[in-house]
């Protein structure tokens, strides 16, 4: 009817609700690949829980009032774990942003929320959905590559990924090179830039940015090009994920895509072949941070160490609806794609199994055991690294990589209430107006102890020194009930850490016990006016049956300007 607008469809227009709900929760089924590739059997995360699903976004836009509708909806049909893969640009504070607001009532009513970090790495300070009543979720790689090589008429060959890997394309066949280096529109391979370019059954290398790979290859393929090299930025380093172009391509590092250029630039007819590799497994080093994986420090709270964790988010295979996409994805019932909108679910997942065997405990319970227990090092048995495959900061990791097993039994937790996390929004200064916005109604910072963000019961620390800081944690004994603890300390740079007191001593299940940490700058301090250091506090049961590692990542911002 003219004039009434008609109800929105509930059904996935995009792929993205499929894909991060069947990796939450998906099924087991054999055979699922995606062009022929990571063949296998897919299950999701926590396979046998049951999925409720709220469709909050349209094509290109998810709207508070949809964001807060949806966690209402969830919240009153009584889910255990909520899987929020949806982020917004990083904000100075809470009160302005829905999904903070929506999430901290579910968090009162007892479930675990976990969120994607965002995309916007690997700048600083552009972490999303950083409340501390939300795990917030980075991406990392995993150790599973879609391989690609190219290899040049030089002898010089450079390992890339594609998810597009056609059997009837002359991979063996060398052929002409182009860099279209007139501008930068032309280099980027954006619309229309190369038009009166001979590319017609030549390999283009395009430079990644200013639109997505998959139309870059479409600006290639309409020009006549028979293949395409995509280069990446200086910023995104070394990191690869596998696209579904439309042409035979091949991404490659900056590093890789520099010499190309070089190579190309010195040749007087350059060639190069693409070779399909297929699937690879035990790569490494594995898992390292991708660069799009948004990084803290924590905007609208520093006193928290953002994001919490990451999860596998890169080249993720997960279920897909058959009519959503073009060539050659199209009709797919999987589909393979990256962001922390994949690593989020796999959090989502392993909270469910985690509530599942400890029902009994609270989300920051769940959250703690989490972090507590995460991998800080590779499959090398080195420090995980980041794009640039130097060792990744506190800012890119939060705790560590997720440790599933490990998780399940941690030993000790770092337990929180609501009236914890309220306490918390008073100590940010926030007016009561402000913090009814986030926590309701009746709340009120006139009749609450605030706390500082550090006095927060959290699994991890973030100060910023100028004078010496103390502050108080309390461990909850879920582990052996007769059982002792000692503490070790990796001090960061500059920083002096005394721990009160150095052992801790537990007789039963549940028991809890306080610790104080002081946290004092040397007299070198960090050599400037703002610098950064990072260090660790782990405790570390002395128990023969069982031995328990607890670690909270330290991370310390310098501020000799105060």
């Amino acid at each position: 009817m003219l004039g009434i607008s008609m109800p929105a469809s509930p059904s996935d227009e995009h792929g993205h609700g499929t894909h991060t709900a069947s990796t939450a929760a998906g099924a087991f089924v054999e055979g699922a690949n995606v062009l022929g590739n990571a063949n296998g059997t897919a299950v999701g995360m926590a396979p046998f829980a049951h999925l409720a699903i709220y469709k909050v976004c349209g094509q290109s836009h998810c709207a508070n009032t949809d964001l807060l509708a949806g966690i209402e909806s969830a919240i009153q049909d009584g889910v255990d774990v909520m899987s929020i893969s949806i982020g917004s640009p990083a904000r100075p504070n809470f009160y302005t942003r829905a999904i903070d607001i929506g999430t901290f009532k579910a968090m009162q009513k007892g479930i675990f929320i976990s969120c994607s970090a965002g995309n916007s790495g690997p700048y600083k300070s552009t972490v999303s959905n950083s409340a501390p009543w939300c795990l917030t979720v980075g991406a990392s790689t995993m150790d599973r590559s879609i391989r690609t090589t190219v290899m040049l008429g030089n002898g010089e060959f450079f390992n890339g990924e594609s998810l597009f890997q056609p059997k009837d394309f002359q991979s063996n066949k060398p052929l002409p090179i182009i860099f279209p280096s007139a501008n930068g529109d032309t280099t980027m391979c954006i619309n229309g830039s190369l038009d009166g370019i001979d590319v017609k059954g030549k390999a283009v290398l395009c430079e990644r940015g200013r639109i997505g790979d998959i139309a870059k290859g479409l600006v290639v393929k309409n020009a006549g090009g028979a293949a395409m090299i995509l280069m990446n930025t200086e910023d995104e380093g070394f990191s690869l994920n596998a696209r579904a172009h439309v042409l035979p391509a091949s991404q490659v590092s900056f590093l890789d895509g520099s010499k190309i250029k070089t190579y190309i630039n010195s040749t007087l007819s350059p060639t190069a072949m693409i070779l399909f590799k297929g699937t690879i497994l035990g790569t490494s080093p594995s898992p390292m941070v991708i660069s799009f994986s948004s990084r803290g420090p924590n905007l609208p709270s520093p006193g928290i160490l953002k994001p919490d964790i990451i999860g596998p988010g890169v080249s993720v295979l997960a279920g897909w609806p058959l009519n959503v996409g073009s060539f050659p994805i199209l009709g797919s019932t999987f589909n393979i794609i990256s962001g922390t909108s994949m690593s989020c679910p796999h959090l989502s997942g392993i909270a469910a199994l985690l509530k599942s065997s400890h029902p009994d405990w609270s989300p920051a319970a769940i959250k703690s055991a989490i972090m507590t227990t995460a991998d800080v090092l590779d499959n090398q048995g080195k420090q995980i690294v980041d794009e640039r495959l130097t060792p990744a900061e506190l800012f890119a990791t939060g705790a560590g990589h997720v440790n599933p097993s490990r998780a399940n039994d941690p030993g000790l937790i770092y337990d929180l209430t609501p009236d914890d996390y309220l306490a918390y929004l008073c100590g940010l200064r926030y007016t009561d107006n402000q913090v009814r916005i986030v926590a309701g109604s009746n709340a009120s910072c006139s009749i609450v102890t605030s706390i500082r963000e550090g006095e927060l019961n959290y699994p991890s620390f973030s100060v910023t020194l100028g004078p010496s800081q103390t502050f108080n944690r309390t461990v909850t004994n879920v582990g052996n009930a007769m059982s002792a603890y000692s503490v070790e300390i990796i001090k960061p740079q500059g920083v002096d850490v005394s721990v009160k007191p150095d052992a801790l001593h537990f007789s039963s299940m549940n028991e809890k016990l306080t610790y104080s940490v002081t946290f004092s700058p040397m007299e070198s301090g960090s050599g400037g006016s703002i610098g950064f250091a990072e260090g660790s506090l782990k405790w570390v049961s002395s128990s023969s049956s069982t031995k328990y590692e607890v670690r909270s990542p330290i991370s310390v911002t310098f501020d000799n300007s105060k």
